[in-house]
């Protein structure tokens, strides 16, 4: 028996909508004589990155506590964080073809993220403010992607229930939590993806 379409989809930002170029950091990292990788993988230790998708503390809070991280003097250091935080990404234009298409097709979309206060001004940068029909973001809920409560309020936010929702995210654990909330998950990786999901979502090329 063929299942039936998709009725709504929730859609990460970072590594689905917002692509990051991984030159910036390194350039930074030559510039300031820091060692390869080191501002990501200072960044993304859970210890600091948690607090700061869970609204606990600010993305500048954040970014001055991986400044003290960094081996290099204080005002050095928080240079090179600043400089790395200028680049705030790139649109990913096959992910949002495929927003606005979903969306033109009659079904919500709504962003489902892990993100920081800077979430909105963003958004707002990057041109995507109102091209979702609604924004989930950790920071703003105090839960983080993959606790159930958060998939539920984020199918709340569309009013779908989760086995009708699409949930598409380029991470395996967070795709995980969400077939255990009982939603529909579909891990991206790239461009290649998108007839699939058209597919699943009954929206035409």
């Amino acid at each position: 028996m063929q299942r039936q379409p998709a009725r709504a989809m929730l859609i990460d930002l970072d590594g689905v909508v917002r692509r990051w170029d991984p030159a910036v950091p390194a350039a930074v990292e030559a510039e300031h004589s820091l060692p390869a990788g080191i501002l990501m993988q200072t960044a993304f230790s859970w210890d600091l990155l948690r607090p700061a998708v869970a609204g606990e503390i600010t993305d500048a809070e954040w970014m001055h506590l991986v400044a003290t991280r960094l081996p290099l003097p204080g005002d050095e250091a928080a240079t090179a964080v600043a400089d790395w935080q200028k680049h705030r990404g790139t649109v990913d234009e096959e992910a949002l073809a495929l927003v606005r298409d979903v969306r033109a097709a009659g079904r919500p979309v709504g962003l489902a993220t892990n993100a920081t206060d800077r979430l909105r001004d963003d958004l707002d940068l990057l041109g995507l403010t109102g091209e979702f029909d609604a924004v989930i973001s950790s920071t703003e809920l105090r839960i983080h992607k993959p606790a159930p409560d958060f998939f539920a309020r984020a199918c709340e936010a569309l009013d779908v229930e989760a086995p009708w929702t699409l949930f598409v995210d380029d991470d395996d654990r967070v795709i995980r939590g969400a077939r255990a909330s009982k939603l529909l998950g579909f891990r991206w990786s790239g461009g290649q993806d998108v007839p699939y999901l058209r597919k699943a979502l009954d929206v035409p090329a």
